[in-house]
């Protein structure tokens, strides 16, 4: 099961990028979602940052997007899915 990573437009993106950080090291992947321009600018932050956390370690990570529809308050709403893992 790929970790889920939820981020908002209020996420800092230096602690989200730990979270990837560790998860990508202990389960090898894992998915960001976020809903919103504001969300999707900090979760693009957070893998540059995570990129540079993971280098030394000779990970070298690629990201694709991708839409995805989640129900929230029962509403449908289309979100983007960032999946994040090593080359």
């Amino acid at each position: 099961m790929v970790e889920v990573l939820k981020v908002s437009a209020k996420s800092n993106p230096n602690a989200v990028a730990g979270a990837l950080a560790g998860v990508i090291r202990e389960k090898g992947r894992a998915e960001i979602q976020v809903i919103g321009a504001g969300a999707v600018n900090q979760a693009v932050k957070a893998i540059a940052i995570t990129r540079g956390y993971v280098a030394p370690s000779g990970i070298d990570l690629i990201c694709i997007p991708a839409f995805t529809d989640v129900q929230i308050d029962g509403e449908e709403r289309t979100a983007i899915r960032f999946i994040v893992e090593p080359r």
